[in-house]
């Protein structure tokens, strides 16, 4: 993707990482499946690394620990360790922190708030010991 394309997700995402089992038809009735890591993570998708590209349009399932979600493959981008997949959930489909918590999961958002803070505080304390 272009470093100058603005992000166009509906929701706040999450960054993460945890190995999932991806599903989706090879033919009617048959099913492939391959492993993949969740990247990150949102309330309206996900982005997934895999080391094969699947069309866009492709629908699918993932399969984590708690359940599965079922979406479809809005782009899918190679880079140097492997394909990219952009995966928009169904409709009716969508994830929440409390249902499902991947591992090593990281708020963006929280951590450069909390960084903000730190950073003003620490801005306070040398004004006042000056």
């Amino acid at each position: 993707m272009k470093r100058y394309m603005q992000d166009r997700r509906r929701a706040s995402r999450m960054l993460c990482s945890e190995m999932v089992d991806v599903y989706w038809p090879k033919s009617p009735g048959i099913w492939r499946k391959d492993l993949a890591n969740l990247e990150d993570i949102s309330a309206s998708g996900v982005c997934l690394q895999m080391d094969r590209p699947l069309p866009i349009g492709t629908h699918l399932r993932i399969a984590h620990p708690k359940g599965e979600f079922q979406g479809e493959v809005r782009y899918c981008l190679y880079r140097q360790i492997g394909y990219f997949l952009g995966i928009e959930f169904t409709s009716g489909c969508t994830w929440s922190p409390k249902a499902y918590r991947p591992r090593h999961m990281l708020d963006l958002r929280t951590l450069l708030e909390r960084s903000a803070d730190r950073a003003v505080h620490q801005h306070a304390e040398g004004l006042e010991s000056q």
